[in-house]
Order: structure tokens, then C-alpha cells, then sequence
């Protein structure tokens, strides 16, 4: 176990993309961190470099105090799971698990134990003797992640691992991969684009755009305060609504509706008098009033589409021209057409600058 440490870490490539840009981050001892992010944001080359499968461009990559820069990737004492299996098909599951301890020239006694152990954690004790297309998905995505355990490392690197299993199977060993990992106690870099991953599994989670980390901590966290619209927006599912709106007066205007506010957010929309905002709310946080609640946000809103999933239902409304999704009970029984009040709490609501995307709410 060990606790990794990105220090000012910069990856640039030949023709002037930054990948990684000035990344600033400590893995603590036994962590399960998630860097999560979109398609090109650098998470995978973060782990890429911290794997020592990329040269860095600047700054260092410590794992606990020893600066692994120039180390070679087989010496930094981490273990790797990719998105492909990479298992061998010619081999045992057994002598998949075993190869890299050979490779090592790890005693046969220890290895027989490393990888019987590490069977018994994945419950793969009466596969050892298959092949690799005698597995299911959910079985060869098992395998590799034991072919990481015996190796008894310092830090697990995830590159996306779930992402070839369909969605059950994914549900199930994202379960598995957290009872292992709090199990083994075991410092763990695990790197998606799926923020619900990155939601139920991190201990933390930081968010990376266009090379440059946006926010980092516990899931409650990023959800609850996010730093700005970004983050707001990546994390959550279904995602969160916006809207632009004016100052006016310590209200908001969105359209003709204007929005009553109290509190912290009323002295933001006083300071900012006038100007422009950007609002967001989640669809989870809208309720349908029975009459306006004491310190809520209210306004009217046309349904135009209904979507029914069982105890719930994705209501999709207009909003004096903003398009606006509502998660609501589907006791409810809200029909196409039917005009509805939401209200949801003054807390719940989020604002925005319109220019810098900075949250105006008090994070702290």
C-alpha cells in the first residue's frame, strides 16, 4: 500500500496539445479515487504516465516518497487493469494469473499461493483449469482483475474496466471490484467516464476537462457544491437543468416568471442586481407544490412528454422557453399537457456567473 502524489504533472505532446495540464493531486494511503471526465479530458493519460507507460513533460509522479519519473513501469510496484481483458487465450486461467509472477521469477510455492488466494477472493476456484473462451464477460473481466492481485502491489490503476460488460453485469462487478479493494486495502486509481461509477465507487472523485482538474472530493461533495457549471452538470443523472435568468432586485426573472429567493441566494441576486445569472437545479431536488412551501422556488410549467419508470416518472416541462427535466413520484399521475407547479428548495438552487461558469454560492 502506498499513497501516490501527482506533483504540478504536465503531459504534452509533440504538436502542442496539452494533455495534462499542470495536474496537482495526493492519492492518499488505501484510497479509492476516481478521475472522472469526458472523452479527451486526460484522466487516461494521467494514469498513463502515472503507470510509466507515457514520459511526463513536467513536473514529478511520488509513490509514498520515491519519485518514479524515470523509473521503468515494471519497477514502480503498481498493477494495471485495462478495458480489454488482455487475458491469453492459450492459456489456463490459472497461467494467465500466474505469468506476470514468472515473468518476475516469483518460487512456484508462492506463486501457487498468490494465485489460489486471489481465486478464492474472485471465486474463480473452479475456473483455473478453463481457458479464457470457456469464461463469460463478467468471468475474464474477473481474471484480469486477479491477474492485478497477485501481484500483491503498492496501487491498482483501473483504465475503465467495466466499460465492454452490459449493464447488469457492469452493476455487479463494480460491487465486486468495491469489496476487493476495501478488503485488500489496497491504493486504487480508477479512471471512467461514467460518473455513476465514479459516484457509488470513490472515496473521492476529481473531475478533469480539457486537461485541467476541475474539483476534487467525496461524492456528497461535488454533488452537493459543486465549484462550477461543469462539474454541476457531469455529475448527476439524470443531469441538471439551466437556465439564464436576471437579477432583479434580490428575485430572479427567468422570462416573466420571476422567482422568489431567500437567504444567501437572495443577497447574490441583490449584489448582482441587474445582471445576467445562471441557474441550475437538479431534476431530483423539483417537487410538485400543493401551494408554495415556506423558502421555496416556485414556478408554473407545461409537460410535454412523460416518461414512466415504475415507482418514478422523467417528467420533460417548458419553462418560459427553457426546457426543463423533473424526477417525480409517479403517484403523481402528471398526464401530457397538464400544467404543473414545481417548487424546490432555496438551498437546492445553484447560480452561476454566465461568463467565468464559477459557482456564485458559498462552498463552504
Amino acid at each position: 500500500m502506498a499513497s501516490v502524489t501527482f506533483d504540478h504533472l504536465t503531459k504534452a505532446y509533440a504538436d502542442d496539445v496539452v494533455a495534462v495540464n499542470d495536474l496537482d493531486l495526493l492519492i492518499k494511503d488505501s484510497e479509492f479515487l476516481v478521475l472522472v471526465g469526458p472523452s479527451g479530458c486526460g484522466k487516461t493519460t494521467a494514469l498513463r504516465c502515472l503507470a510509466g507507460l507515457e514520459e511526463i513533460t513536467d513536473g514529478q509522479i511520488k509513490i509514498d516518497e520515491r519519485v518514479v519519473n524515470r523509473v521503468p513501469s515494471k519497477d514502480r510496484n503498481i498493477a494495471m487493469v485495462f478495458q480489454s481483458y488482455a487475458l491469453y487465450p492459450h492459456m489456463t486461467v490459472y497461467d494467465n494469473l500466474a505469468f506476470g509472477l514468472k515473468l518476475l521469477k516469483t518460487p512456484k510455492q508462492e506463486i501457487r499461493r498468490r494465485v489460489e488466494d486471489a481465486a478464492k477472493i474472485l471465486n474463480l476456484e473452479r475456473f483455473l483449469d478453463r481457458k479464457p473462451r470457456a469464461l463469460s464477460g463478467g468471468q475474464r473481466q474477473r481474471v484480469a482483475l486477479g491477474r492485478a492481485i497477485v501481484r500483491e502491489p503498492a496501487a491498482f490503476l483501473m483504465d475503465e474496466p467495466l466499460s465492454n460488460l452490459d449493464a447488469k453485469l457492469r452493476v455487479q462487478t463494480r460491487a465486486e471490484i468495491l469489496r476487493i479493494q476495501q478488503r485488500l486495502e489496497t491504493t486504487t486509481v480508477y479512471v471512467t467516464h461514467d460518473q455513476v461509477e465514479a459516484m457509488t465507487m470513490g472515496d473521492r472523485i476529481a473531475v478533469m476537462r480539457d486537461g485541467v482538474l476541475q474539483q476534487v472530493g467525496p461524492p456528497p461533495e461535488l454533488y452537493e457544491r459543486p465549484v462550477n457549471k461543469f462539474v454541476a452538470a457531469f455529475i448527476g443523472s439524470p443531469a441538471m437543468n439551466f437556465a439564464t435568468v436576471h437579477a432583479d432586485q434580490g428575485k430572479l426573472k427567468m422570462g416573466e416568471q420571476l422567482l422568489n429567493l431567500s437567504g444567501s441566494r437572495a443577497k447574490i441576486a441583490e449584489q448582482r442586481h441587474g445582471k445576467q445569472l445562471e441557474i441550475g437545479f437538479r431534476p431530483e431536488d423539483l417537487e410538485i407544490a400543493n401551494g408554495t412551501g415556506d423558502g421555496a422556488v416556485s414556478f408554473p410549467a407545461n409537460v410535454d412528454v412523460v416518461e414512466y419508470l415504475g415507482n418514478q416518472e422523467l417528467l420533460h416541462a417548458q419553462v418560459e422557453g427553457n426546457e426543463i427535466v423533473a424526477l417525480v413520484a409517479s403517484d403523481r399521475k402528471v398526464q401530457v399537457g397538464d400544467k404543473v407547479e414545481f417548487t424546490i428548495p432555496n438551498d437546492k438552487l445553484h447560480m452561476f456567473d454566465p461568463e467565468t461558469e464559477e459557482s456564485l454560492v458559498p462552498t463552504g
